[in-house]
């Protein structure tokens, strides 16, 4: 694969849904609850979404308050999304952040606009081509 993509690879063996992910030299896992049959060694796929969504909007948001010098200590960002066995095209992601630092509101405003900068945003508020060979 070209090096101005980003990838991924995963790989499930019988382990029970405990799947390798490696990327870019770093490595995690990705699993099931028990209760679905994996060994909940780590996040479901719905919850890797999620975390790329709020990883992508925290950078997103550090990156402007560092370049425009803005007062922000931190940033928190609760998402949830319904169980991935519910999920259709008219699917919602919530996503609620928290600034914390000594902002006026027009930072405060500015910030909230920068969050739907972020790539993965942008990405998922758009239509998906995935294609398999």
């Amino acid at each position: 694969m070209s090096s101005s993509k980003i990838t991924a690879i995963t790989e499930l063996d019988k382990s029970n849904y405990r799947t390798k992910i490696y990327s870019g030299g770093h490595f995690i896992y990705a699993d099931e609850p028990e209760s679905l049959g994996g060994t909940d060694e780590g996040m479901s796929p719905g919850a890797l979404l999620l975390a790329s969504l709020g990883s992508c909007t925290a950078i997103t948001i550090r990156m402007y308050a560092d370049r425009k010098e803005i007062a922000l200590d931190s940033v928190k960002i609760e998402l949830a999304i319904c169980k991935e066995d519910q999920i259709t095209k008219e699917t919602t992601i919530s996503r609620k952040i928290e600034f914390i630092g000594n902002l006026t509101s027009e930072q405060l405003e500015r910030l909230e606009q920068i969050a739907d900068k972020c790539p993965i945003h942008k990405l998922l508020s758009n239509p998906i081509k995935i294609i398999t060979s």
